[in-house]
């Protein structure tokens, strides 16, 4: 791996290169992802089964090939080992419970004039999900999409999956069942958004659309969004370590590969105050990536996208990571509790030796769906507060109206919206 100093003369040149590590070529593919949504928006099905043809290599040779059964859903929970099927639920359960501890409530305010003030939660009346295919299948992913959903009480939930050659992965299958989803179809890539965002003759439009995918996903996502709401524009997955003298080597080796073997754009990058520990996890990361079933993929990733940086205390440390903002940020120090206060943008925050990153992918409870590329400054993980909205309560007493009236009339003269003065005043009087 790639190790540099914050001493070294080159040191601002090299960092600058890891800010821009999740910038994705969105204004390349503009042309092409917009020229597939409209193909969509203007002949629904016949476009989705021509895009198929091109881009999965079958033909669907109705609408209704479009749509998995619900039948094929549920053998495929029931011959899923039992073993593996009671993982499945053991996730299930645990991000059902975190995610309900999210959820926001409706209240109501009682002034003692007699006016009310409140907010009202609703959930969404329809999601989509998108749910990626291509390189590998992704089941915890619709666990992790479907349930925030589920408990925030949307009624009609829609999976869209690529099916490459007209085959889906049986435990992809077996978590529809089990999130008793009865809706997938079996289209991938932008033409998927397209038909959630705009409906066609067999995909339902839906009001927020949720989920990872390729750049042309996410391209096709912010073109959609204001049609529909999205939930992030997600890039290449990625891992920041903070690390001390008392961490181990292989640990943080491994973990750095956990997101290397993801995607050849991923980017995996460990900050730490001991120069000692620098060249023993990049020989760890070696040994490693012989062993691994996708070597070619975290190879390319280490190679390119891969850092150690060496700082002189853990406070410069901490301020480079914030300035990264990275996707997954594991905390493996002497006591890493001491150093959440400090630590201001990352998706999630894993801390200590025993809480690796993939802990977080599968069945710890929080979303993987997290913000990547440094938007974690701005964005937070996916979460039931996605598939709500909130509709605020006023209902003013005359004597409240009486109190605070005169205020508002004269604010709206101000602006010259004299009928909003009027509304006011002809109360008033």
């Amino acid at each position: 791996m790639k190790i540099f100093s914050t001493k070294d003369d080159c040191f601002e040149r090299e960092f600058a290169e890891l800010l821009e590590r999740g910038k994705m070529d969105i204004d390349g593919v503009t042309t092409i992802v917009k020229g597939l949504l409209d193909e969509i928006k203007n002949d629904g099905n016949t476009a989705l089964k021509g895009h198929i043809a091109k881009f999965d290599r079958w033909k669907p040779s109705s609408d209704a090939a479009l749509e998995v059964s619900v039948e094929s859903m549920k053998r495929a929970y029931e011959n899923i080992d039992p073993i593996l099927r009671d993982a499945l639920h053991l996730a299930y359960d645990r991000i059902e419970n975190y995610h309900q501890k999210l959820m926001p409530k409706t209240w109501i305010d009682f002034e003692k004039t007699g006016t009310i003030l409140g907010q009202k939660v609703t959930a969404m009346d329809s999601a989509g999900l998108y749910i990626p295919g291509g390189k590998a299948a992704y089941p915890s992913s619709l666990l992790m999409n479907a349930i925030p959903a589920i408990v925030a009480g949307v009624e009609e939930i829609v999976v869209c999956t690529p099916a490459p050659d007209n085959e889906l992965n049986e435990l992809l299958l077996a978590a529809c069942h089990l999130c008793k989803v009865t809706k997938v179809f079996k289209v991938g890539g932008a033409s998927a958004i397209g038909a959630m965002a705009y409906g066609t003759e067999t995909i339902p439009k839906v009001d927020v659309i949720t989920g990872p995918g390729n750049i042309f996903v996410a391209t096709a996502k912010k073109l959609v969004y204001g049609e529909v709401n999205i939930d992030m524009i997600a890039g290449p997955s990625e891992i920041g370590i903070l690390a001390d003298s008392t961490a181990r080597e292989d640990f943080i080796a491994i973990d750095l590969l956990s997101q290397a073997e993801h995607d050849e754009m991923a980017s995996s990058i460990l900050i730490t105050t001991d120069a000692a520990l620098a060249p023993r996890v990049s020989d760890k990361v070696e040994e490693f990536l012989g062993t691994l079933s996708r070597e070619t993929i975290a190879r390319k990733s280490i190679e390119e996208r891969g850092a150690i940086i060496v700082t002189e205390t853990m406070d410069e440390a901490i301020d480079l990571m914030n300035q990264i903002a990275p996707e997954h940020l594991e905390v493996i120090t002497q006591n890493p509790m001491d150093l959440l206060a400090k630590i201001k943008h990352a998706g999630a925050i894993f801390l200590g030796e025993y809480t690796p990153e993939p802990i977080g992918d599968y069945v710890a409870g929080p979303n993987h769906t997290l913000p990547t590329g440094g938007t974690a400054k701005f964005y937070s993980p996916l979460s039931v507060d996605h598939f709500l909205k909130k509709s605020s309560i006023i209902s003013m007493s005359r004597e409240g109206l009486n109190e605070i009236g005169e205020a508002c009339a004269l604010i709206a003269n101000t602006e010259g919206l004299t009928a909003h003065e009027e509304s006011i005043r002809i109360r008033l009087k």
